[in-house]
């Protein structure tokens, strides 16, 4: 089975809008069609970022969300990595996934590495 790292811009995104590639894969995610991979700083992050008030997420969405991920994810402690990322909190979404030989699913490519393994939500979305 596939597994995945979401960036949490993903998750906002899907949580925003109820159509859309990253609602298709909260929804995959629900259904059990790929295995979500996290660890606690990627938990606090999604945590910190989907309850800002200024996104306006229904804080009920958010609760059921993160409890789906902490109950069907998989928690992982990665190995940190040496390669350069432009911004040092998107790391543990990178390392995450290269631990894991995971996909990392992401509607900002331009902070990672050109890498096959890291997509667009659009990508994933066909992937699965």
């Amino acid at each position: 089975m596939v597994s995945a790292v979401l960036d949490t811009n993903v998750l906002v995104s899907g949580l925003l809008s109820a159509s859309g590639n990253p609602a298709k894969i909260i929804d995959a995610l629900r259904e059990g069609r790929f295995v979500l991979l996290y660890n606690d700083t990627i938990m606090a992050e999604y945590r910190d970022v989907l309850y800002r008030k200024r996104l306006g997420l229904n804080v009920k969405d958010v609760d059921d969300l993160l409890e789906e991920i902490s109950k069907i994810g998989f928690a992982v402690l990665p190995e940190k990595s040496s390669v350069t990322i432009p911004d040092e909190d998107d790391r543990i979404f990178y390392d995450t996934a290269k631990s894991t030989d995971a996909y990392l699913v992401t509607g900002n490519l331009k902070h990672f590495p050109n890498d096959p393994t890291i997509v667009s939500a659009s990508d994933f979305a066909q992937l699965i």
